[in-house]
């Protein structure tokens, strides 16, 4: 056996270029790096490169990354490239372009979601083209596994524990294969394989039948880290959110022991964003399933410890060192924490809700219903930027959006961009100062009777999913009373503490600017009262506070 994987297995790169000199450059560089685990084909006009793409398509070749020169004089870039989106949905698109031509690479930025756009010469390649190719590659990858690598889920797609499990494997970009038992033969066949325990079924790799699994149960499973390696750590990280994944980053870079604890999936509720698009160094945007991934791995790579799922449930600061408290019965001792647990979004109060949860009703973006609401009419309840980003997310694939939002505009609360796209949307319909007054639909989702809040009218639209974006509960019910928080839960911090002061060895302090009363314990992100809730501020707080982490360790 071989390094090299077989021809029919690599997946594609193909470069088009009319250009001869500038498709042999290419053509040269990509092969002397790639080709070992990657097929580079070529194409010297854009034409050629589209009967190329069909072509791979019949034959069922998996295409990782097209690059494509602009300026081609049968067929542009730009087309190549939206042929490359048609037939390979999840491919990465890079546009060679020249300077005249950047606002045609921003233009394609904004329709098509181009991945990068490079502009040539590309001189040297180990600087201005191998990190971008590196990169794309990696994010292909992370969704696209050997085939035993995937994880098999037998299930109703009406069950709230089916739908769990999906949306935990979805978001932490696990390898899986979905049998709807309603309507698949072989769904019903794998479940009888495996014994009547019970639905949803997980069939792991390795061929292990888990009926119905906790998360935590299905995490240990699939060999994700859910216990410390240790009992005490210089800082102690709770929520793996933009926030806390910058402070895990920033305290391990730094030299501190620092381990990273999420009750659920690591990226927080920006991990549950299709595309977040305003976050700087970005251009093209990016999704928060890959943003939680590439941020898991450079915390891992600085030694960081992320546990995943893993719940604390209580903080003992009555000893000379904090203490995190597992769900398990084991503690975590360490010389500061950073509370970075983030947000939940509010329930929807109305008759026929709670009974449809998970069966219709969900609460964030659950990208892993996209396939199932294909062609389908669903409902978005919310007017900020999370509900626009789901909106129009799903808008391609949906039959139709209706976006449901309080606010007399949908501006009020979302980003201009996000607007204007959502009106750019034909097939996405927006009703402000609009209400959900009640759900219906026995074993699922079936109709959504919405509120006019000016004139009183009540409408019935017909759904089979509705998608809830409105407020936020702070994660904050577990932390002792030392641990100030506002009426709404939310921690305070710094200034906002008033004229509280910190005693220390050396007299007395003000509390850091993201401390919180409780001397060594500092709050950032979502959690924070007042924080600005956008993924950069996130980031920029989780990195911060690591520098008054400093400070209270060496006092």
């Amino acid at each position: 056996m071989t390094d090299t994987v077989p021809a029919a297995q690599r997946p594609v790169i193909l470069v088009a270029d009319d250009d001869p000199a500038v498709l042999a450059a290419v053509r040269g560089d990509l092969r002397g790096r790639y080709g070992r685990h990657n097929r580079v084909l070529t194409a010297s006009g854009g034409q050629e490169a589209i009967d190329t793409l069909h072509q791979l398509k019949l034959r069922g070749d998996p295409v990782a990354v097209v690059v494509s020169d602009q300026r081609m004089p049968d067929v542009t870039g730009s087309e190549v490239l939206t042929a490359s989106l048609e037939l390979f949905p999840d491919v990465r698109t890079v546009l060679l372009t020249a300077y005249a031509d950047t606002d045609v690479a921003i233009g394609a930025i904004n329709d098509l979601h181009l991945d990068y756009y490079i502009l040539k010469p590309w001189d040297p390649p180990e600087e201005r083209l191998f990190p971008v190719i590196d990169d794309l590659l990696g994010d292909w990858h992370a969704q696209h596994q050997p085939t035993y690598t995937v994880t098999r889920v037998v299930g109703s797609r009406w069950s709230a524990r089916t739908h769990e499990i999906r949306d935990y494997l979805q978001r932490n970009q696990i390898p899986m294969k979905w049998f709807d038992v309603d309507v698949s033969q072989e769904g019903r066949l794998l479940s009888e394989s495996a014994g009547t325990d019970g639905l949803p079924l997980v069939i792991t790799p390795n061929g292990s039948a888990l009926h119905s699994p906790g998360l935590a149960e299905l995490a240990e499973a699939l060999g994700h880290k859910t216990h410390a390696d240790a009992e005490s750590f210089d800082l102690a990280i709770v929520g793996a959110g933009p926030a806390g994944l910058a402070a895990a980053v920033y305290g391990a870079s730094e030299g501190l022991r620092t381990i990273c604890i999420e009750q659920l999936v690591p990226g927080g509720q920006a991990g549950q964003s299709s595309r977040i698009e305003n976050y700087l160094g970005f251009p093209n945007g990016i999704s928060g399933t890959d943003l939680a991934r590439r941020a898991v791995t450079q915390a891992k790579r600085f030694h960081v410890d992320v546990l995943a799922p893993t719940a604390t449930v209580g903080l003992d600061l009555t000893g000379p060192y904090p203490r995190l408290e597992q769900e398990d019965g084991s503690a975590i001792s360490c010389g500061a924490i950073i509370l970075a647990c983030g947000v939940a979004y509010h329930g929807l109060d109305v008759p026929g809700c709670a009974e449809l949860e998970g069966r219709g009703v969900f609460y964030g973006a659950t990208l892993s219903e996209r396939d199932s609401v294909r062609g389908e009419d669903i409902v978005v309840v919310g007017g900020a930027n999370s509900a626009g980003q789901a909106a129009v997310f799903f808008s391609d694939y949906a039959r139709s959006v209706t976006i449901l939002c309080r606010a007399a505009e949908l501006g009020a609360k979302m980003s201009t961009y996000l607007v204007d796209q959502i009106e750019a949307r034909p097939n996405i319909t927006v009703r402000c100062g609009a209400t959900v007054s009640t759900l219906e639909g026995g074993d699922r989702l079936k109709t959504v009777t919405v509120l006019d809040a000016g004139t009183g009218a009540t409408e019935e639209l017909a759904a089979t999913a509705l998608f809830v974006f409105i407020g936020a509960s702070p994660r904050t019910d577990w932390l002792p009373p030392q641990v100030t928080r506002d009426a709404r839960g939310f921690i305070l911090t710094g200034p906002a503490l008033g004229d509280q002061r910190h005693a220390t060895a050396d007299g007395e302090r003000d509390p850091f600017l993201y401390e919180t009363s409780a001397p060594g314990v500092f709050a950032v992100g979502d959690v924070r009262a007042s924080s600005v809730k956008r993924v950069a501020s996130a980031v920029g707080e989780g990195s911060v506070a690591v520098q008054f982490v400093h400070q209270v360790l060496r006092s």
